[in-house]
């Protein structure tokens, strides 16, 4: 009974471990479909581009290439992030000894360099710790953190997009009025599609906007933080304290989080920009050798 209830449990976790991602590609597809419908089905031509077919369709072939191509970023990106382990697994951590901001990991069992930390939910310990992302399930680290910001910025640049098509959704529900019937409809879609009170067609439209909406409210919220902490040559980890020592100014700091092709590895993550460093040894304001 007992190894029964394990297992049991066992399979639970590991379905919650990766229901979040499933739940994220649900959605991002979800909001690609519904823009796809919105380009190719129901948004409306400016009388100028009525004028020639060919007009509307270099019209839709523009703004479904754009869409494809940030879901296609976020999709690598998201891929890349999950593949790519930040742990000190496999990682030989001797080097040529300790040194300043050593500790030691009583779960792991070893000394770990500064800027690295346990992860209780991964099980172990990441260099270069940022935090754990309850969105992928995975810590994100030193040899990830650039898929995982190029991964929040095609999702911002794709839910606004999205948000601005879908505003002639909001304004179909809302051009009878502000009624208690169109409020009900933007706010609670779920009750008033389970009461009856709108079709399956006005239901889905009205709550993709809605996750549009708030999807780009939350990601702004993480991105703009991010950059923030990017600029600062910091982790979330760190971004309370006054002090900055790993902050080697706004390029330096670029060129250690995406890269040494910082300036365009954002455009795909299939372009080789590897980091500097090895997550172990860190440089710090004002010298020309990293911390040990």
């Amino acid at each position: 009974m007992t190894s029964f209830a394990s297992k049991v449990f066992c399979r639970v976790e590991r379905l919650c471990h990766h229901l979040p991602v499933v739940l994220n590609t649900f959605l991002v597809f979800s909001i690609t479909g519904e823009v796809s419908y919105l380009v190719l089905v129901e948004a409306s031509l400016e009388a100028d581009q009525r004028r020639t077919e060919w007009s509307g369709v270099w019209w839709k072939a523009f703004h479904l290439l754009a869409q494809y191509f940030m879901l296609g970023n976020i999709c690598w990106n998201a891929l890349l992030f999950l593949r790519t382990s930040p742990s000190i697994r496999g990682v030989f951590l001797g080097g040529e000894g300790m040194g300043q901001g050593w500790r030691y990991c009583y779960t792991c069992e070893t000394h770990t360099p500064p800027r690295c930390s346990h992860c209780y939910d991964c099980k172990v310990c990441v260099l270069r710790r940022d935090h754990h992302c309850v969105f992928f399930g995975q810590c994100v680290g030193f040899l990830n953190y650039r898929y995982f910001l190029n991964c929040l910025l095609f999702m911002w640049s794709g839910l606004l997009y999205a948000t601005l098509m879908n505003a002639e959704v909001f304004i179909v529900i809302l051009k009878e009025g502000v009624t208690v019937h169109s409020v009900l409809l933007l706010l609670i879609p779920w009750i008033m599609l389970v009461s009856g009170q709108v079709s399956a067609r006005a239901f889905a439209f009205a709550f993709i906007a809605d996750t549009c909406v708030v999807g780009f409210l939350l990601v702004s919220a993480f991105f703009f933080f991010h950059l923030f902490l990017l600029v600062r040559g910091q982790t979330t980890r760190e971004w309370y304290s006054s002090r900055r020592p790993y902050s080697l100014g706004l390029l330096g700091n670029l060129r250690h989080a995406l890269g040494h092709r910082w300036y365009i590895s954002w455009l795909c993550p299939l372009i080789p920009s590897p980091v500097p460093g090895d997550g172990i040894n860190f440089q710090v304001t004002g010298s020309l050798e990293p911390t040990r």
